[in-house]
């Protein structure tokens, strides 16, 4: 590409006609990139649990956790861009978009920069601090510093991923995930199931499946013509508009190291009721995601569309996309909980042939169910604060959640006869608690927001 500003078509509009039809079909693409990206990271710990061990499992489940929790750092701070893009289109101002994602790619290839070396050092120490069993301490070590060394990769599909919803494409990012997911997978049955290399073996998949995804994105985003303009000279360290990426996606971003460093916290005190229950609530956790698939989805679709709309002062238009993304969120909650709740067993199989392990995580699933019908709100309201740019209220709500679901486990654990259904039960309890501070801070804030983001206020 030249360093002459490259023109675009005109970009997909949110702002006006119909809302349901729009908005289910932004997220349908949404929804089948975090399926195969779920699939594509359960894929690991599936194929070491028919292959390998209970320590290689709990080994893998830790190393994961840990590495979840960088990726989910850097996504945060790409909604961060997303947000930002989101606006400027709305507002027609294409050259600023190019602009925020030209700073966006330098503030990112940094980013990379730190979090290798800093998963490379600290790999051992993070195990060792979350309870990490003796026996599955140099696999969960061998697979968190493998992925470490492709964390350029995981950043920029992320960055790309942010990109492409910002300017409402959400087709692109299920093509490149889509093929990564079936590299992964193949990747796994050769490296772990016909080589024997474990927790190394899928890691080695994982990442290469990331450098795969990237390239295919790249490809593909040359091809594109793109709602727009952008040259090379775009591609900078603008202070102001990283600042602004930043000042969306901190908040963001301390929520999921707060959030994640919970479930890790979670996993340490669970690590202490022995290998069997570190296993049991590793394997759940994967399965776990597949709980949240939908409203993840609508959450981060709900961020591009209402940011549009935030951008075109239209904030009734935004308000009515956060009903539908409630209302079809709480069907596919109803049709979760049935599943998870009542059929964990047949869920847990597979991931291991282990008796006594799929008994374990099919009752940890039975508490974690309750968590589809509070997501359903959650992560929809969050991505509607998110879009009006209101990224400060995800942050402290998480911590609320944080405290109800680390003391609740605490609880658990000295109370008598204590299972794992208790355990799995601590995340819908603070589900909860961060429903109600969402909907209460909405309720205070939506005369302010009205004012602010309405046609009517925009001065002739």
């Amino acid at each position: 590409m030249s360093n002459d500003i490259v023109k675009t078509k005109k970009p997909v509009d949110f702002t006006v006609g119909p809302i349901l039809g729009p908005l289910f079909k932004f997220m349908l693409p949404v929804f089948a990139a975090l399926l195969l990206q779920s699939l594509y990271g359960a894929a690991d710990l599936l194929i070491v649990g028919q292959f390998g061990e209970p320590f290689n499992v709990s080994g893998v489940s830790m190393g994961s956790h840990i590495t979840h929790t960088v990726t989910a750092i850097i996504a945060a701070f790409s909604t961060g861009t997303t947000v930002l893009v989101g606006q400027f289109l709305g507002k027609k101002m294409r050259k600023e978009a190019g602009k925020a994602i030209g700073a966006s790619i330098v503030f990112f290839a940094i980013m990379a920069i730190v979090f290798t070396g800093v998963l490379i050092v600290l790999a051992e120490p993070a195990l060792t601090l979350f309870k990490t069993p003796v026996e599955a301490m140099g696999e969960g070590t061998i697979y968190t510093r493998i992925c470490a060394m492709g964390m350029i990769f995981i950043v920029a599909f992320n960055v790309l991923g942010s990109i492409f919803r910002g300017i409402g494409d959400s087709r692109t990012p299920l093509i490149a995930v889509g093929i990564a997911c079936v590299v992964n997978v193949f990747g796994d049955l050769l490296l772990v199931g016909v080589f024997k290399m474990a927790a190394a073996g899928a890691a080695i998949a994982t990442v290469s499946a990331q450098a795969i995804s990237v390239v295919l994105s790249l490809l593909l985003i040359r091809r594109k013509a793109l709602p727009f303009d952008f040259s090379r000279s775009f591609i900078r360290f603008d202070k102001k508009l990283i600042g602004r990426v930043v000042k969306l996606g901190l908040p963001l971003a301390l929520q999921e190291v707060v959030v994640s460093g919970s479930f890790l916290v979670v996993s340490a005190i669970v690590n202490t009721m022995g290998l069997m229950a570190s296993a049991a609530v590793g394997v759940g956790g994967r399965i776990t995601m597949f709980i949240v698939l939908l409203p993840s989805a609508y959450s981060q679709s709900l961020s591009a569309f209402v940011a549009h709309n935030i951008g075109a002062r239209k904030y009734e238009r935004a308000k009515k996309a956060l009903i539908h993304g409630i209302w079809t969120s709480l069907i596919y909650a109803c049709l979760i909980f049935l599943l998870v709740f009542f059929r964990g067993d047949l869920l847990t199989q597979l991931f291991t042939q282990d008796p006594e392990l799929i008994a374990a995580a099919a009752l940890y699933l039975k508490g974690f169910a309750f968590d589809s019908f509070m997501t359903a709100f959650l992560f929809c309201l969050i991505g509607f604060c998110n879009g009006c740019g209101k990224t400060g209220i995800s942050l402290f709500h998480s911590m609320v959640g944080v405290a109800v679901r680390v003391s609740t486990s605490l609880f658990f654990l000295h109370m008598q006869g204590v299972t794992l259904f208790h355990m799995g039960l601590s995340t819908p309890l603070a589900s909860f608690c961060q429903n109600i501070l969402c909907i209460i801070y909405l309720l205070i804030v939506s005369k302010k927001l009205k004012e602010t983001y309405s046609s009517e206020t925009i001065k002739s």
